[in-house]
């Protein structure tokens, strides 16, 4: 953009309160009675949620195309009609027992800057995007991000349809049954530049008293099933010296893993999020336990040694207890450098706006883990109260939903003229 344009614009900010309102209307599909949401991907609330989303980009004259995934994109028209667009966006869906703020914020907070342009008058050389991600939570259809996935080239169309949820129901069949089974062309060339708003899902923005915090990466995440085989038997005949109880195996494990992954603290994260003991009878020893293993690190080298000492740990601990032990891989997604111009003009934005701010790695995994493998692409944080998210108690202030707004404002104008 022109110095001159730049000037002309720089006093532009967002509706706070006209933000603010659409995500509580947003809030009330899927409301739950402890005060968030419970919109997952593709079930009839997440089909009125984006039925919403669309009537109000639809409103603001934006064309509106579904892709064979059921991502939506809302194109608000640039001065160079076939000009890569400048991007932004998040998801709609939740977890189960969600928020209000989580995905959606980014979604409505592009929809904000879409309204605060056309309130202005102001026509950009490049058009400007909107896209809703589906099924970014991976709560209903694992693995997560699988829109953006798909669309980004790291999964292919066939894997995105057949994934299927616990009733067996896929991915295809509910896009069909919600009607957002789209044949719409969107490729990642058509993107100059792209931006995601989001709540930090973590407490270091408030801890540290800052509005804004200016995204340089994602963590790297892998995903895994731990899987220990031991002997059935009854609970109460059975001596404790005489069992293959997988559980002995577990908890051995479990703890040499939070002690190896404190050696690379503080960035490094491990989480035991599920456990399934067949034959889950309670006074029957199992004969098999799966645990649900998540390991994070924002540099990728360590990751991987993190893992090998993982998995070494593993074998160890069932050699010791005579159990059968191995890892299966569910999921990967490698530690992510943003791009440094979009970053800077994230930067530029926070600095002429005069917010508070640091730079930050993402803990959590977002769709632009993937955008950011085939465009241009930051990301924005926000502060979120105590750091809650998937959670109903999620919560952000409204000073800085609107800062975030303001942000992701003045860094697409910077790219799209």
């Amino acid at each position: 953009m022109s110095e001159h344009k730049l000037l002309s614009t720089q006093s532009m900010r967002i509706n706070g309160q006209r933000l603010w309102n659409s995500l509580m209307e947003m809030a009330e599909i899927g409301a739950t009675a402890k005060g968030g949401c419970n919109r997952q991907a593709l079930t009839d609330l997440d089909k009125d949620g984006r039925d919403l989303f669309v009537r109000w980009a639809t409103k603001e004259g934006c064309s509106i195309k579904v892709d064979p995934m059921g991502n939506i994109i809302a194109r608000r028209a640039g001065k160079i009609h076939d000009a890569p667009a400048v991007l932004t966006g998040s998801h709609l869906d939740t977890q189960p027992t969600g928020g209000k703020f989580d995905g959606v914020y980014g979604v409505l907070a592009g929809l904000e800057v879409i309204r605060t342009l056309n309130d202005n008058n102001i026509e950009t050389e490049h058009p400007i995007e909107v896209v809703v991600w589906t099924n970014e939570e991976g709560a209903r259809f694992s693995p997560a991000m699988i829109g953006s996935g798909v669309w980004a080239g790291e999964f292919d169309l066939e894997y995105g349809h057949c994934r299927e949820d616990k009733e067996g129901k896929s991915i295809r069949a509910e896009l069909e049954r919600i009607n957002y089974l789209g044949d719409d062309t969107f490729v990642p060339d058509t993107i100059k530049a792209a931006f995601e708003v989001h709540i930090e899902q973590g407490p270091i923005l408030e801890k540290e008293d800052l509005q804004i915090g200016v995204l340089s990466g994602v963590q790297g995440m892998n995903w895994y099933d731990l899987i220990i085989e031991g002997q059935p038997c009854h609970a109460g005949p059975s001596p404790m010296e005489s069992r293959q109880d997988p559980f002995m195996g577990l908890t051995t494990m479990m703890q040499k893993l939070y002690d190896m992954v404190a050696e690379y603290s503080p960035w490094s994260r491990l989480t035991f999020g599920d456990i399934n003991a067949e034959p889950g009878a309670r006074n029957t020893v199992p004969e098999r336990l799966i645990v649900a293993v998540d390991l994070r690190h924002p540099e990728q080298e360590i990751l991987d040694e993190m893992e090998q000492r993982f998995f070494d740990i593993v074998q160890e601990g069932g050699e010791q207890f005579g159990l059968k032990s191995h890892v299966k891989e569910e999921w990967r997604s490698p530690a992510v450098k943003f791009d440094q111009g979009c970053v800077q003009a994230v930067r530029r934005s926070v600095d002429m706006l005069g917010y508070s701010n640091m730079d930050m790695v993402s803990g959590a995994g977002h769709d632009s883990v993937y955008v950011s493998k085939v465009a241009p692409t930051s990301m924005i944080f926000i502060p979120c109260e105590k750091g809650l998210s998937h959670n109903e108690a999620e919560n952000a202030k409204f000073e800085d939903v609107e800062a975030g707004g303001n942000v992701l404002l003045h860094a697409m104008l910077y790219q799209s003229e």
